[in-house]
């Protein structure tokens, strides 16, 4: 103040503990007297950054066949001064928040110095060589510790970030030297490269397929999994094959029982020149992996269920590619399968789905951890940086930051691009409203009314249980009485949306076409199957969880063949998922799933590849109920980014109790 009244200049010698002090005090209170303190940036606070200098390591046998590694090299960095490990040292054990950096003095944060010293000690000590995953995660600025700032450079300094480079340039060459620029640069679809299959294919692939074809290569060169997220129908598997027969074996195949067949039939017709087993049954060997004649087929193809039962000698196999069809098995990364996965040994992971996020963000950390583990960081640090913020607040910016982190792991193309499949055939959906029945209606709101009472008495877990119970069971009412009430009574006649449903069956049957009709109750669809023998006199099978492998692929094989009956009773869960069944141009949802993935993936059975017609999808809808409601809901779900569905049943059970009123009280009453 004294200086400042003499407007003179003058100067100050402070020792480094006066210094820090006056850095901590005095702008507030210099501020307070209206006196305005400059000073350079860097006695503000400077950060500590962690510089990891990558360049490409030499190759050895184990690096060429599990992909390429990069040599680091690892310094600590202040206000773009490198720090030496001597002058590190001091500053860490004084604990002092000023230092020289260079030729002049910089203000620290100690603990961030301290996060800096011993993540530096623990690279240099445990890896002077990382892979790929490891690289992109410091591109996108994720230490191995979680908390230090880190930046990446090439050699010549030149900073690399996940983005990796512009979109304008050529495509990649992943041969070349600057590989790691191609890796960051993420490969966004635009600029992938077509890839002719081998001549050991037997099939032509579409463009869009040979473009997958070059995006799984080049992940192959470099030691690392992805997941192709193509719209169902899109011939994932036959670009899978493609991939397969290009690599030397072995290759596993781990998919859902419902589509061993296919898998079977499509290698064999697509890869005659491999060697396939079909791991699966009572009559498969016992023991090592010699004695199951694993290690010398090219392809074999085991189950989820069986995988976890067989792991022993399944996980002793070195396989070239792991293939995981139907990824979405593997969501729940505290599953039997999904562990067992993880245990597998592999050149390569492929992750095929149609839905890499049919619930929550989770589930997608679960699927590329299975091909890429460690790539989103631990599960709960997962949860902190992306899925939270991005579920709960829709934050744009979390968002960005997961998609230039998954981008090059990711590669998902849909239907509705017309560019893809300019010859598919249109689908046409509509919503089939039906009324419910006087004796429908009473049971209706009977259930309302002790859900309302539940939900109002109860908290917790019994609160929940019982509000899923209850809407699980206002669905079954709008199906059918006997379906709610399970007492073998009669049908006709006291269901307004079976009533429909036998319109939109008389119909279809007029003009001869065949039909896929789902629901997701087992019950529900014994009960159609029995109610069209005596009201159409049609015995059409129902392919549900219970059907053995071999009975349903000869209910697919007739169907398909045009020798059985006209209607496919299908269970939303048992056969939803990779079943080709595109001699239907007609589909049935009987009763609605709350998740729109689980709802499109069916209706995918008919509308793909190979179809001809234009495929019509009704949706029996009960006008006035829950259904409507909640359909309406699913809409707006659909117009939220392909990452962030929040569907499910259980989201339900966390309303408040005038939002659930709201959503089940019959309109009208």
């Amino acid at each position: 103040a004294d200086l400042a009244a003499q407007h003179e200049p003058g100067v100050v010698e402070l020792e480094l503990d006066e210094a820090d002090d006056f850095l901590d005090h005095a702008p507030a209170e210099l501020e307070r007297l209206g006196i305005e303190l400059l000073g350079p940036e860097h006695l503000v606070r400077a950060p500590v950054t962690v510089r990891a200098t990558a360049s490409e390591a030499p190759r050895d046998e184990r690096r060429a066949k599990f992909g390429k590694e990069a040599l680091v090299e690892w310094e600590a960095i202040i206000d773009d001064t490198p720090i030496s490990e001597a002058d590190l040292e001091r500053a860490a054990a004084a604990g002092t928040t000023l230092m020289r950096a260079g030729h002049r003095w910089v203000r620290i944060d100690p603990s961030g110095l301290r996060r800096a010293k011993t993540l530096l000690d623990e690279q240099r000590i445990e890896r002077s060589t990382i892979g790929a995953v490891d690289l992109l995660r410091l591109a996108a600025g994720h230490a191995p510790d979680g908390e230090t700032s880190v930046e990446l450079v090439t050699p010549d300094g030149s900073p690399i970030d996940a983005d990796g480079g512009d979109a304008g340039q050529p495509p990649i060459d992943a041969a070349g030297h600057d590989w790691i620029r191609s890796l960051l640069a993420g490969l966004p679809d635009e600029r992938l490269v077509e890839v002719e299959e081998s001549p050991a294919f037997v099939g032509e692939l579409r463009h869009y397929q040979r473009r997958a074809l070059g995006w799984m290569q080049f992940l192959a060169r470099m030691g690392l999994g992805g997941c192709l997220a193509d719209d169902m129908g899109l011939g994932k598997t036959a670009t899978a094959l493609a991939h397969l027969v290009e690599r030397p074996g072995p290759h596993l195949v781990v998919c859902p029982l419902s589509v061993v067949h296919n898998w079977e039939s499509e290698a064999r017709r697509f890869t005659p020149c491999q060697s396939v087993v079909v791991h699966h049954g009572s009559g498969r060997h016992q023991g090592g992996p010699a004695l199951f004649g694993l290690a010398d087929a090219d392809i074999v193809i085991t189950t989820y269920g069986l995988l976890p039962r067989d792991l022993d000698a399944l996980a002793d196999v070195e396989w070239s590619t792991v293939v995981l069809d139907e990824a979405q098995m593997v969501k729940n990364p505290s599953t039997k399968a999904a562990k067992a996965v993880r245990r597998l040994r592999a050149g390569q992971k492929l992750a095929l789905t149609g839905t890499p996020v049919e619930n929550r963000l989770s589930e997608l950390w679960s699927i590329l951890d299975a091909c890429n583990p460690g790539l989103l960081g631990s599960q709960q640090r997962f949860r902190e940086q992306y899925a939270g913020p991005i579920e709960r607040s829709n934050d744009a910016e979390a968002a960005e930051r997961l998609r230039r982190l998954t981008r090059p792991f990711v590669l998902r193309r849909t239907k509705a691009d017309r560019r893809l499949l300019p010859d598919l055939p249109d689908k046409i959906e509509q919503i089939a409203y039906a009324q419910l029945t006087k004796e429908q209606a009473t049971l209706y709101q009977k259930v309302v009314d002790q859900l309302l009472d539940d939900a109002q008495h109860t908290e917790g877990m019994q609160r929940r249980g019982r509000v899923l119970a209850a809407l699980t069971r206002l669905k079954q009412v709008c199906n059918h009485p006997a379906h709610a009430l399970k007492d073998g009574s009669r049908l006709a006649g006291r269901s307004g949306k079976l009533n429909r449903f036998d319109e939109l069956v008389a119909e279809l049957l007029d003009v001869g076409e065949r039909a896929l009709v789902f629901t997701q109750f087992r019950e529900m669809g014994d009960l159609l199957q029995h109610h069209c023998v005596e009201h159409f006199a049609i015995d059409a099978p129902f392919l549900h969880g219970g059907v053995s492998r071999g009975a349903r692929d000869r209910m697919v094989a007739d169907f398909q063949a045009g020798s059985g009956p006209p209607l496919l009773f299908v269970s939303l869960k048992a056969g939803g998922t990779g079943l080709n069944l595109t001699a239907a141009s007609q589909v049935i949802h009987y009763d609605r799933w709350w998740n729109p993935a689980v709802e499109d993936q069916a209706t995918d059975r008919a509308w793909r590849l190979g179809q001809q017609r234009t495929v019509n999808v009704h949706k029996l809808v009960c006008q006035g109920t829950v259904e409507e409601r909640i359909g309406q809901v699913i809409d707006e779900k659909r117009a939220i980014a392909d990452a962030v569905i929040g569907s499910g049943e259980a989201w339900l059970s966390e309303l408040s109790t005038d939002d659930l009123a709201e959503l089940v009280v019959l309109e009208g009453t």
